[in-house]
């Protein structure tokens, strides 16, 4: 990418950040105690609402089962129980346990020394766990490890799709490295904009009847004219 085409996305990046943050203030993400129960919120809010994964997370909580040791031994039927509100739970039991088993296998269930890689290595790691895909990865390396790995969600794509900016079908990776070669690999940047995007997309930018009027991002939105 050209310099100066560089130099005039991240402005524009950074201008749709600060309207984002004015408006809904620090998100403060991601609402978890630990590590593992940030790592085991990642897999589990995938197609589901985090209250749903809330839901879950608490049981696991009153459980004794916000731990991969434990998750390791836990007979999936059991889990599954804990995490019936996520949806898919079956297959996310699964995952979970994968998780937990690849840790041991190969980091003595020792999830910081898992997490102390390069961030590359890390997220070729994850990638290779059954069950992580690029989004739960990109969650893990940047709220548990704190590495500057940008995170694309469904809100990201309908976002910068309607703002006129990328279309909707642009692969996960090719999104990842539009937003990473144009921002400064900053981990707390990238932490407040993902959960600034998502807080959009929650409240105002709806894959249906998306509330234009009042949504901060509408003096810069191409595709605002046709629902206000």
């Amino acid at each position: 990418m050209p310099d100066v085409v560089a130099s005039t996305l991240r402005t524009q990046l950074m201008d749709v950040y600060q309207r984002l943050l004015e408006h809904f203030g620090d998100r403060q993400w991601w609402p978890a105690d630990t590590r593992e129960e940030m790592v085991i919120g990642a897999i589990l809010v995938q197609n589901v609402s985090w209250q749903n994964t809330v839901v879950a997370i608490d049981r696991l909580r009153e459980q004794g089962l916000l731990n991969f040791s434990a998750l390791v031994a836990t007979p999936e039927p059991q889990l599954e129980a804990c995490i019936v509100s996520t949806r898919y739970y079956k297959t996310k039991a699964k995952k979970l346990k994968a998780f937990a088993q690849r840790l041991l296998d190969f980091h003595d269930g020792r999830l910081d020394h898992l997490l102390s890689q390069s961030m590359a290595d890390l997220r070729k790691e994850l990638l290779t766990i059954w069950g992580i895909g690029p989004e739960t990865a990109d969650d893990i390396v940047l709220y548990a490890a704190g590495q500057p790995s940008f995170v694309v969600d469904a809100y990201t794509n309908r976002i910068f799709a309607r703002l006129g900016w990328t279309n909707m079908d642009m692969p996960y990776e090719q999104m990842r490295s539009w937003f990473m070669s144009a921002l400064p690999p900053d981990a707390p940047l990238y932490n407040q904009y993902h959960a600034l995007l998502d807080a959009l997309g929650h409240h105002f930018c709806l894959s249906r009847k998306p509330r234009c009027r009042e949504c901060p991002l509408l003096p810069v939105c191409s595709e605002s004219s046709n629902w206000v």
